[in-house]
């Protein structure tokens, strides 16, 4: 399995941004998505995560409301909808994906992407 993260880019607070993760290699339907955030200095953080029909997501207290989660299983393509972004916002995001039930750790997921950064302005 591969996954290719992209669409960061630099923003002012207030702004959005959408993410995209392309996800190959294997049976996109068979795997739990999800996004993670490492800002400079800090440990990587669960952002949300998406089941595989789309039906069942969760957020991350300090994003939800704000960031939206979605995947594509014509395009096998997962997303990350981000707006109110704020100065805190700022890192670089990661797609990754598990085959665990409730996945919103990142030792359960087994697949990740190379992250793409998010820089936030005030």
């Amino acid at each position: 399995v591969q996954l290719q993260a992209s669409g960061g880019g630099l923003v002012q607070a207030g702004g959005s941004l959408r993410l995209s993760c392309a996800f190959s290699g294997g049976t996109f339907i068979s795997y739990r998505l999800g996004w993670f955030r490492q800002a400079p200095g800090k440990e990587r953080e669960f952002v949300a995560t998406i089941n595989w029909s789309g039906s069942y997501t969760d957020y991350a207290d300090s994003v939800r409301g704000r960031f939206t989660i979605s995947r594509d299983k014509a395009n096998d393509t997962v997303y990350l909808q981000i707006d109110n972004l704020k100065p805190e916002d700022t890192a670089v995001y990661y797609c990754a994906a598990s085959q665990a039930a409730i996945p919103k750790q990142a030792s359960q997921y087994r697949y990740w992407g190379q992250g793409t950064l998010v820089t936030v302005s005030s």
